[in-house]
């Protein structure tokens, strides 16, 4: 997959004990993704929601589990497409998709041989603007902001970075070059540009769990970020897509503020 490619974000929404007949409806769709050779997918487990069954939420009485899943793949829409009517029509039993761009950055799989120049990495060119997006109005605490960027990092548990967790140094580095801040998502099975599966499991939790890093500020900002995650990012994907965001603040000096580097 090229850097700077327009391609397609598939979110299937699920829960956990949705199975047909005995295993679950996740672990077929990445089993079908992974045989379809989809560029990768990642399973991310919920604690509570609310779904065509009602409320979601685990139970210490029951041994299957009724939490919500989101199974995410990106690919290009072509094979996206055909995935959905040739090979997801005949795996789901309920649930929810969602379609939506997603800019992939960069792509970069496991080094193999002499060293691949890659392109600097950069924020890709908008292709329409956000005409689908309602306007809204700013309230008394609301500040709004159109030129965000909502940026996603996919790599492994087992990533690193300077002898700590790659996750960890890159939710650091956002802090010291002072963005809005980053959330961490671990996910539950999944493969990516080594074309692996990596599943937990109940006596295994040394797995290289996909991990997903959501980072959300100004386009200007997430410039700052992008040199650093070219050089720590050496096996992953990146996406971008361009976001409103909105920011709900009742004190402006809590505005964030570069954090010092780790003393030495």
């Amino acid at each position: 997959m090229s850097n700077f490619a327009e391609k397609v974000l598939l979110r299937v929404y699920l829960q956990s004990a949705d199975r047909a007949p005995h295993t679950p409806t996740y672990e077929r769709i990445i089993r079908a993704a992974h045989k379809e050779r989809l560029a990768g997918a990642t399973v991310l487990m919920g604690i509570l929601g609310a779904g065509y069954h009602g409320i979601i939420r685990p139970s210490m009485w029951s041994l299957a589990q009724h939490v919500p899943v989101i199974v995410e793949i990106v690919d290009s829409g072509d094979r996206i497409i055909h995935f959905v009517q040739h090979v997801l029509d005949k795996i789901m039993v309920g649930g929810m998709l969602t379609l939506e761009r997603a800019a992939v950055m960069m792509y970069r799989g496991r080094p193999q041989g002499a060293e691949v120049s890659m392109p600097h990495l950069g924020t890709a060119a908008e292709l329409k603007p956000l005409s689908t997006i309602p306007r809204i109005e700013p309230g008394a605490h609301m500040k709004i902001n159109e030129n965000g960027i909502l940026l996603r990092v996919f790599i492994g548990e087992s990533d690193r970075y300077q002898h700590k967790p790659l996750f960890e140094a890159i939710v650091q580095k956002v802090r010291e070059l002072g963005l809005g801040g980053a959330t961490v998502l671990r996910g539950s099975e999944g493969f990516g540009t080594n074309s692996v599966v990596h599943k937990a499991a109940l006596l295994e939790m040394s797995k290289d769990l996909p991990i997903v890093i959501e980072i959300i500020d100004t386009e200007e900002k997430i410039q700052t970020l992008l040199p650093h995650l070219e050089t720590m990012v050496t096996e992953g994907m990146i996406t971008m897509e361009y976001v409103v965001i909105l920011m709900y603040r009742h004190n402006g000096a809590h505005e964030p503020q570069p954090s010092p580097p780790d003393a030495p």
